[in-house]
């Protein structure tokens, strides 16, 4: 009985994982299809990295839910500025995420508009940390 049980959890494991990946595929397919070429001066090249490495950081985030140093600062800065704590949430199945804010009767699902100001918000701040923390 266990045995089904643990090949069941390691499927739907492995499944995650390929959801996770399949997103990620997708969503480099549409930035290459929107990318431009770099041919400018090192300012503009050290920003289009910055703007790079902003995107795969809040990919980790949001998508993939990393606890890799540079996204957990990030998070404890949106939460400082805003005042409150978010869960982001990409349930499969779904096209689009989800973003929870935490409260004392649990977690409550923000509007859009709310939701568009926090990505903005998120944004602004890995950009941030990603510049400062860029050589």
């Amino acid at each position: 009985m266990d045995n089904t049980s643990f090949y069941t959890r390691r499927m739907l494991l492995q499944y995650g994982r390929q959801l996770v990946s399949s997103r990620r595929l997708a969503r480099y397919h549409q930035l290459l299809g929107t990318g431009r070429a770099l041919e400018a001066v090192p300012d503009e090249q050290r920003r289009l990295m910055v703007e790079r490495i902003s995107r795969e950081v809040v990919d980790n985030l949001v998508f993939t839910g990393s606890e890799n140093p540079v996204v957990l600062e990030v998070r404890q800065r949106l939460d400082e500025e805003l005042g409150e704590k978010f869960v982001f949430q990409y349930p499969p199945g779904d096209l689009d995420f989800r973003i929870l804010r935490q409260s004392d009767e649990g977690a409550v699902e923000v509007s859009s508009d709310e939701k568009y100001r926090i990505m903005g918000k998120l944004l602004d701040i890995t950009r941030e940390t990603v510049a400062e923390t860029m050589l």
